[in-house]
């Protein structure tokens, strides 16, 4: 699945220690990037305290919307994975309002 979607350049896994050198201002002390994907030019981050979206909008790219989210705040989540005929993966976060 992974090299499918990187050669339609659609979703992919990134690099943690790339995350880490580009966006460490978003992270507090002690904080470490655990996993990361890319989705068309959006990032999405997950660390060992809080998850973070990186929504670059735009024709130029140059308005970028930071999105944080605790753990602490997520009240429920569902995971969809994939089998071999449907290759699409969704993951839902749910919080208080």
């Amino acid at each position: 699945m992974g090299l499918f979607n990187q050669s339609l350049e659609n979703a992919g896994e990134v690099f943690t220690e790339k995350l880490y050198e580009k966006y460490k201002r978003l992270l507090i002390e002690s904080e470490v990037v655990e996993l990361g994907f890319k989705l068309f030019r959006d990032i999405f981050m997950f660390t060992n305290k809080k998850s973070i979206l990186i929504d670059i909008q735009g024709l130029t790219g140059g308005k970028i919307e930071y999105i944080s989210m605790p753990y602490k705040s997520v009240s429920r989540f569902s995971l969809e994975t994939v089998d071999a005929f449907d290759l699409d993966v969704e993951l839902k976060i749910w919080i208080p309002s």
